[in-house]
């Protein structure tokens, strides 16, 4: 196992070179530890990024991967005079794109996110849906939400709603089935009205056992036999409303999303004619 330390260095908040840092996951054998410089947005921080890169270069004895999102040249020009390995987003992939298009890219902080369509007033709005609508807390203004997730307590509802809304823009409203949902058989009657928002979660009983457990240890909630039952209720009852639905067990946040943006046309989320997991 060999180990490097990775500088993320950008002019904005680092968000888009950060998620270049997944690269690295193509390398099982290669520990790595993340150095996060944001806002480095002049030749005086450009010059402090050196002196750490020079310093962790000495110390791990290898040189530093360095990945960075910098719009300015001259930026650019001074911080590869550092001793490292650069992946830099605007050489690899964005001028290279302007070649092709014939125009100047953009290059001021937060592009990456407006140039997408989210906006900060937009992902403020979705945040702040998402956070009012997270655990059924409120039935109020369903009607504004892009999708409402369901399933049983603790299977990831409400961490892929705030992912959902931070990175796109997306108001998700969440709500747990609990034993008053399992003993009438029927999703309430505000979400009833909604159905073709809603998309379902799922989980293994042995995964939401050991969750549950952490939370209320040897309690009836986190029982496996518990578990077991509510998760067959629940999907049982996700086939009678025809409700598409995915299993969080394995999955991180990030593909849970993907899975559920494949389903979503604005306003509605797409309702197919037959259940299936996805």
């Amino acid at each position: 196992m060999s180990h490097r330390t990775v500088f993320i260095i950008s002019d904005g908040t680092g968000i888009t070179a950060g998620a270049l840092s997944k690269l690295l996951e193509h390398f099982p054998r290669t520990s790595s530890t993340q150095v996060r410089l944001p806002f480095t947005d002049s030749l005086e921080k450009i010059e402090s990024a050196i002196q750490n890169i020079e310093k962790v270069a000495q110390e791990d004895g290898v040189r530093p991967i360095v990945i960075m999102s910098l719009g300015a040249m001259n930026l650019r020009n001074k911080l590869k005079e550092a001793n490292a390995y650069f992946i830099d987003l605007f050489k690899n992939f964005i001028d290279p794109l302007g070649e092709e298009l014939g125009q100047e890219p953009l290059t001021g902080a937060g592009i990456a996110h407006s140039v997408m369509g989210y906006s900060y007033h937009e992902r403020m709005e979705a945040i702040n849906f998402t956070l009012n609508h997270d655990d059924g807390m409120t039935n109020s203004g369903l009607e504004e939400a892009n999708v409402i997730l369901i399933g049983v307590s603790r299977c990831g509802k409400t961490p892929t709603s705030i992912y959902l809304a931070m990175q796109f823009g997306i108001k998700a409203a969440n709500y747990p089935l609990i034993p008053e949902d399992f003993e009438r058989g029927t999703l309430p009657q505000a979400l009833q009205k909604h159905i073709d928002k809603i998309f379902g979660l799922t989980i293994k009983p042995e995964r939401l056992h050991s969750v549950r457990s952490e939370r209320r240890p040897d309690s009836f909630y986190a029982s496996l036999d518990n578990c077991r039952n509510e998760i067959a209720t629940a999907e049982k009852m996700m086939r009678n409303y025809n409700i598409t639905w995915a299993d969080s067990t394995s999955r991180s946040i990030e593909e849970l999303s993907a899975i559920i943006l494949q389903k979503i046309k604005k306003p509605n989320v797409e309702r197919r004619s037959e259940p299936r997991p996805a």
